[in-house]
């Protein structure tokens, strides 16, 4: 498989939340660049074209699109 990231990813373990029309669930932030996120989801589900991925501890907000997922994990690109 091809790493076809632009940015230098960092492993972490973060609290986040999927936001996405008035609705939102929990996930959990496991690597971050500055150009996208690995995200696990406590359940599989069907993410929408683009979505705000919210990181609590960092109070920050990247809006987001999903480049790849696989179960309960996926990959997304900020924008």
């Amino acid at each position: 498989m091809i790493d076809r990231r632009g940015a230098r990813r960092q492993r972490v373990y973060k609290r986040g939340t999927v936001a996405f029309s008035g609705a939102g669930f929990d996930c959990t932030i496991r690597n971050l660049s500055a150009s996208g996120a690995r995200i696990d989801l406590e359940e599989p589900a069907r993410l929408p074209e683009h979505f705000i991925l919210v990181i609590e501890s960092d109070k920050v907000m990247h809006r987001c699109r999903p480049v790849w997922n696989s179960a309960q994990r996926v990959g997304v690109v900020f924008e």
